[in-house]
């Protein structure tokens, strides 16, 4: 046993028996270190990631691998998840030096944290000599160890603005996005979807921009009406392809729902199969603004489907018994990378053996359409070092349509078969053994997934089963509200919950997404509650992050306690947005809902600082990209007063306004006693549920039906 036995952390206790002496990143450590004057070798990963542990099993398993790392340095074990702020700082110190970034990230630096060399994942005879002639080069080579760790930290330390030569711009012209759109273009894969070639990740923020567009374009269409513009038919059928074939790829799971990280090739077949609550839940956000968007009922229903498979999994195989969701599912299980999703021969031929299905009236026939509908192969339609030998994994290599008439079958007969073979292979899975669960509840990823369920309910509004996804993002803000704030300072987020205690200090991620998912939350329930609190925690913001001088937010808080090597701004989108454009455009709608003018012009200055790149660069921008389309279209501030505020919420919601806001109250007198001014002076007219719809401080007449005020919008 070594010192990670102390920690919660799933990822850290996987650790907990091996030979190194694994210690915690905390002041104890870093002290103990400078006390032994010795290098610190900081190891980083998560528990769902393959290649950490090949590594571990490689090496840090290894006793004599061990001794040689004990010996030389003081070893710490970080969970990126846990600590975002310390893989941050380390990741882009080691593609500083070069080197392509992922996990397992090893870095070495200085007794004072400063790194001078590292890596990702290493052989263990590679390792072992690598290990080797690092320590000896601190002992022997002290000085020019030290001179490269002081320049590299140096470079750490430069400003964001500084760094990448970012200049204000003031003025907001359409030809950025154009340049934005024509950068991605040239990269749309046209035969399977995605931006860009293998290993493809799903960046909800690209289409998400696209979209947002999109829907730019529309509304100058709509000023113009002899304006066709193609753009937009290249838009949608870019995103509707990317959607359709993600759906039907070995990344999303054909049996219980729910996307892997990534693919490892261009056709979305192989994936790395770990599953994370953060692209589930911005992936519910993604096929929900489709839906709405897609008027074709059947590709509707392909997003309605993975919509409600996708919540099936997550409330199934992560949702916490008091409400929250866990982080993630591992890639591996009994030592193989995703034995728990896929399948041999013989355990399908099995399944069909032992089976009789109901829609089943040929059971040798239906064995083979199965095999045909999911591409089974008798020896396996996948390989890997680390899979079981003769693995199949499930993927549809057309849609439900095309595949009904090639097979001379009627499509609701096929839908049906389908239906039962998922919910009997499901129930055959359970005997298998389960990937391990990383059980901490992360307050930015469970925000993400309320505005995911938000999104959800929006989109299906209509539908019979659509309110069960605002009582899960419901229930989600609660279990926050109740265990991830600070007992005394009701405005200090922690980040992380585990065994019924919450620790580490909130990031801006954290406080940036969960006022995201509140302000969404209010649109969809309109409980006041929610906006206040989005508006409670934005002051926090302005006084724990904000750097006057770049008007930008740090990434950790200000007034916290620890101090790293260097103190950091996210500005560039990943596989979720940073946490900057996120606040920035918190600031957006929160100044339009509370008349805040301090809100909107901060966010107008942060988009400034990052505009410059979004015609260059948009891949690293494109939620700032989303942002910027805003402030180029009048924002439609929709204010519904009356009983049937519910019902006229959905009718709207039905049509896709991207940069809308929507206030409501059951009654004028519930108006009068609200804190929003939005809803100061709005009168229910002709006795009936009314319709405010203002832009830019100029308010239109107020009407009574959803027609009239589209037409108003």
């Amino acid at each position: 046993m070594n010192q990670l036995t102390k920690s919660r952390s799933p990822y850290l206790l996987q650790h907990a028996q091996n030979p190194v002496h694994w210690q915690m990143w905390n002041n104890e450590t870093l002290q103990k270190a400078k006390q032994e004057d010795k290098p610190i070798l900081v190891s980083i990963g998560y528990s769902a990631c393959h290649w950490c542990h090949v590594m571990e099993h490689e090496s840090f398993e290894n006793e004599a691998v061990a001794k040689v790392m004990n010996e030389y340095f003081v070893c710490i074990k970080v969970d990126r998840e846990e600590r975002p702020d310390v893989d941050a700082i380390y990741m882009e110190a080691v593609q500083m030096m070069g080197v392509s970034g992922g996990w397992p990230l090893n870095v070495f630096l200085t007794s004072d944290a400063k790194p001078f060399w590292g890596g990702t994942y290493f052989p263990a005879n590679q390792w072992v000599d690598i290990v080797q002639q690092i320590g000896k080069a601190y002992q022997n080579q002290r000085e020019e160890v030290e001179e490269s760790a002081n320049k590299v930290t140096k470079v750490l330390s430069i400003s964001t603005l500084e760094r990448y030569n970012l200049k204000d711009v003031s003025e907001f012209d359409i030809t950025i996005l154009e340049k934005a759109f024509a950068s991605l273009e040239k990269r749309f894969d046209k035969e399977f979807g995605g931006i860009g070639e293998a290993p493809k990740f799903p960046m909800p923020s690209y289409y998400l921009f696209l979209l947002r567009y999109y829907d730019f374009l529309n509304s100058k269409s709509e000023e113009n009406n002899s304006i066709t513009n193609p753009i937009k038919e290249k838009i949608l059928s870019q995103v509707n392809l990317t959607l359709n074939k993600m759906a039907q790829g070995g990344m999303y799971d054909q049996i219980g729902g729910g996307f892997a990280r990534y693919s490892v090739d261009k056709e979305w077949f192989a994936p790395h199969f770990e599953k994370m609550l953060y692209d589930n839940a911005q992936l519910l956000s993604l096929y929900a603004e489709a839906y709405t968007i897609t008027k074709d009922n059947t590709q509707r229903e392909v997003y309605r489907q993975t919509i409600e498979q996708t919540t099936e999994f997550l409330t199934r195989e992560l949702q916490d018994k008091n409400g929250g969701f866990y982080s993630a599912l591992d890639a591996d299980s009994e030592g193989k990378e995703g034995k728990f999703y896929t399948w041999t021969i013989d355990e399908i031929e099995k399944v069909f053996t032992n089976h009789t299905f109901k829609n089943s009236t040929n059971p040798e026939q239906d064995l083979q359409l199965f095999k045909k509908y999911y591409s089974i192969t008798s020896i396996g339609n996948w390989e890997s070092p680390h899979a079981t030998e003769g693995a199949n994994i499930l993927y549809r290599k057309d849609t439900d349509e095309v595949f009904a008439n090639q097979n001379d079958i009627d499509l609701s007969i096929l839908k049906g078969k389908v239906n039962e073979w998922q919910n009997y292979f499901l129930e055959v899975r359970k005997e298998k053994v389960r990937p391990s669960l990383d059980d901490k509840i992360l307050t930015s990823w469970n925000a993400l997934l309320i505005k995911g369920f938000c999104n959800a309910y929006s989109a299906l509004g209509n539908k019979n089963e659509s309110e069960k996804y605002l009582a899960l993002a419901l229930q989600t803000a609660e279990f926050i509200e109740s265990n991830l704030f600070d007992k005394e300072n009701k405005s200090k987020l922690y980040h992380t919950f585990k065994n019924e205690t919450a620790e580490i200090d909130g990031f801006l991620e954290d406080y940036a997404l969960l006022i995201e998912s509140y302000i969404t939350l209010y649109q969809v329930c309109f409980e006041e509650k929610w906006i206040l609190r989005a508006d409670e925690l934005t002051k926090y913001v302005f006084t724990n992050f904000y750097d006057k001088e770049e008007k930008l937010f740090y990434f950790s808080d200000q007034l916290g306690s620890e101090k790293l090597v260097a103190q950091k701004k996210e500005i560039f989108d990943n596989v979720i947005s940073s946490s900057n454009s996120v606040m920035a455009t918190n600031l957006y709608f929160l100044g339009i809902i509370l008349e805040n003018n301090l809100y909107k012009e901060t966010s107008k200055e942060m988009l400034g600082k990052v505009a410059s790149l979004i015609a260059a660069e948009p891949r690293h921008v494109s939620n700032w990209a989303s942002l910027f389309t805003y402030f180029l279209t009048p924002t439609p501030e929709i204010v519904i007063v009356g009983e049937n505020y519910k019902e006229v919420l959905k009718e709207i919601s039905s049509f896709y306004i991207p940069n809308k806001v929507i206030i409501a109250a059951k009654s004028e007198e519930e108006g009068q006693k609200s804190a929003l001014p939005l809803l100061e002076m709005r009168p229910v007219i002709n006795n009936q549920t009314t319709i405010y719809v203002c832009k830019n401080k100029t308010c239109q007449l107020p009407v009574n039906s959803v027609e009239e005020a589209l037409k108003q919008i």
